[in-house]
């Protein structure tokens, strides 16, 4: 089985592959490798499973060398990390690629394995970010823009009167309350925005058609009622990272 290590800044997705898909995945909290915690609660996750080989995609670099140590020493195997140096399924045709975010790599691979290209990813995390994989199957940028939970908390904490909510659906149009008036802001609007960038991404890869895959912590809420979302993966990220290790192991 192929182990995967997807590290963010809260929480690292650890997950269990064979060379079709993720068969098996969880959450620890990346805090956990600095505390020595994590170590028992990879054990527990993989458990019997054989390991055979181990990839990392990590936007905390110095987590990635307390990763590399726990593997070594419960399967003494070395791990690929994702850069651009290691990609496989994309190309890329940006400035300076060392500094894309290897997870958003990973969910290029991911997307464009699934629809081909042109493919964008819509990442709904901390920050919602697009990625763009263009009609030649290259990696060419995106664009970022502040998070759901991000812009309501930023407007409880910067104002006196307006509360923390909690983030779900809202049908209608207008707030008859403080929280209803942030839930329609932060769902409808939130909405408008991505259907207002997807549209403008069309115009500039000049297509008619183009798949938008969504991931992240609010991807099933907001695309529930965005018809240009195509399909909601949460898995995502470690999908792109398995792809890239079976695609590299295949040609050594």
């Amino acid at each position: 089985m192929i182990l995967l290590f997807d590290i963010g800044n809260t929480n690292t997705h650890l997950g269990l592959a064979n060379d079709r898909r993720v068969t098996r995945h969880t959450d620890i909290p990346t805090a956990a490798w600095f505390s020595g915690a994590a170590q028992a609660q990879l054990q527990r996750f993989v458990g019997r499973t054989r390991v055979a080989s181990v990839g990392i995609c990590s936007v905390v670099p110095r987590a990635t060398p307390w990763v590399r140590k726990v593997v070594r020493m419960l399967w003494n195997l070395s791990s690929l990390e994702l850069t651009p140096k290691t990609l496989q399924g994309v190309g890329i045709d940006y400035p300076k690629p060392v500094t894309i975010g290897p997870d958003r790599l990973a969910n290029a691979v991911a997307a464009r394995h699934r629809f081909g290209a042109p493919v964008v990813v819509v990442d709904f995390g901390t920050a919602v970010t697009f990625d763009v994989v263009n009609a030649r199957g290259d990696y060419v940028g995106g664009i970022i823009a502040p998070g759901l939970a991000a812009m309501t908390d930023y407007l409880h904490e910067k104002t006196a009167l307006l509360p923390r909510i909690r983030i779900r659906e809202f049908k209608r149009a207008i707030g008859k309350s403080t929280e209803e008036a942030m839930l329609v802001g932060a769902v409808h609007g939130y909405r408008g925005l991505v259907r207002g960038l997807i549209a403008e991404l069309k115009r500039e890869l000049r297509v008619r058609r183009l798949p938008v895959v969504a991931t992240g912590g609010y991807a099933k809420l907001i695309a529930a009622k965005l018809p240009e979302i195509s399909a909601v993966e949460p898995d995502l990220t470690l999908e792109g990272l398995r792809l890239v290790l079976v695609h590299g192991n295949s040609r050594s």
